[in-house]
């Protein structure tokens, strides 16, 4: 037994070093450091919002807050994909001369973007309860659980697409691809509301296409929650100036249920994921 707990604090110890180093290593000699990762958002959210409240016609106070409420989010599922598809390949020098769980080297990589993800939402939450003075929502207590469920998510599938990416280095390629794919099929530029009275189907099929969209779409669940959390009830008036009237999409709450069930199905991908690394992390050492 204590040999089992001296193996998992080494462990423990190895995989806090590996977060520190790819923390800094990404902003290494850097004077700014940390905040250029919220540069990035920060001008992609700008855009949007110009492009969106001005242009397209959203009529909402405060709208860029409402868009990094969701971008935040995706930025960290983006990038920890992204960082974790590559990791065993850059360290299969050390993989094939010195033995330990290869699992930490995604891990790490996760755990990175997470601490970033982290502190940009402080800095998010600083502009909104102490400058604009938004009221902090009790759906706050709620976030803990929503952040649980993403790194979940994450976790399982950084540990499948790294193992991939380590046989097929395509993977990386179609995961790249994948995720702008999937940027736009997200409630981020848009609001969840308008998914659920989008006029492309019959008034028959929205509300079942509607759950099935956000069962089958974990991150347009995890954007949704994240906005009911921590930002007030809105309602979206869209006014385009081609149609010359304004659609009122009608605010709806946070589906525990649904919170519920992206957790559940979290936790399912990240025990697969981990279980499928586990099972084949024994093949990278054969790898030419």
């Amino acid at each position: 037994m204590r040999e089992l707990l001296t193996e998992l604090w080494h462990y423990r110890e190895l995989l806090r070093t590996l977060v520190i180093r790819e923390l800094r290593v990404r902003y290494k000699n850097s004077l700014l450091g940390f905040f250029w990762s919220l540069v990035n958002p920060l001008a992609t959210v700008l855009v949007m919002t110009v492009v969106f409240k001005y242009v397209m016609g959203m009529r909402i106070a405060n709208y860029s807050a409402y868009i990094l409420a969701a971008y935040l989010p995706w930025t960290f599922f983006q990038f920890a994909l992204l960082d974790a598809s590559q990791t065993i390949l850059v360290y299969m020098q050390v993989i094939k001369k010195i033995y330990f769980p290869r699992v930490l080297l995604p891990l790490a990589a996760v755990l990175a973007n997470f601490v970033h993800f982290l502190l940009a939402m402080g800095v998010l939450f600083v502009y909104l309860y102490g400058y604009v003075g938004t009221p902090p929502q009790l759906n706050l207590v709620w976030l803990p659980v929503i952040m649980l469920s993403q790194l979940l998510w994450v976790v399982g599938l950084a540990a499948f697409v790294s193992c991939w990416n380590a046989f097929y280095e395509d993977v990386k390629y179609l995961v790249s691809v994948g995720l702008q794919l999937l940027f736009f099929l997200t409630p981020i530029i848009y609001f969840s509301e308008q998914v659920r009275h989008t006029t492309l189907l019959p008034e028959a099929y929205r509300e079942g296409v509607f759950w099935a969209y956000h069962l089958l779409n974990p991150m347009a669940t995890i954007a949704m929650a994240y906005r009911k959390a921590i930002l007030p009830p809105i309602t979206v008036v869209q006014e385009p100036s081609a149609l010359g009237q304004a659609t009122r999409f009608p605010d709806m709450p946070l589906p525990l249920w649904l919170l519920g069930v992206n957790l559940l199905m979290g936790v399912a991908v990240a025990w697969a994921g981990l279980s499928y690394f586990r099972k084949r992390e024994w093949e990278f050492v054969e790898r030419p």
